[in-house]
């Protein structure tokens, strides 16, 4: 299953609010042995784990959206919507955290100190 959100992120924000919501992500729902791993510049590996199977995502960050997809064995498909909702839940608290915020917050020089 694909999803998209949609953001106003610079691409280095964007990442950052990534790794923050995942992170954020894994201390709530650590029991799902949540992890998270680059494999490009704007792409990332999520495994998780739940009632026994092994279920792998990916997160890849366009211009001015999220893309969410998650491989979920036929089992478990039942819950693929929620898993996704959980996702983009945090996605979307932290996207206006940093909306909201001084770029530098999250560890990204603005435009006006770079």
């Amino acid at each position: 299953m694909k999803h998209v959100m949609q953001h106003t992120l610079s691409p280095e924000v964007a990442r950052k609010t990534a790794e923050r919501a995942f992170f954020s992500y894994r201390e709530r729902y650590a029991k799902y042995d949540p992890r998270f791993e680059w494999v490009g510049a704007n792409k990332a590996k999520a495994f998780f784990r739940a009632k026994g199977f092994a279920l792998e995502g990916s997160i890849e960050l366009l211009p001015t959206a999220i893309a969410l997809s998650l491989e979920v064995p036929f089992m478990l498909r039942m819950f693929e919507g929620a898993a996704l909702a959980r996702i983009e839940r945090e996605l979307t608290y932290w996207s206006k955290q940093a909306s909201a915020t001084d770029p530098s917050a999250f560890g990204v020089a603005s435009a006006a100190t770079s």
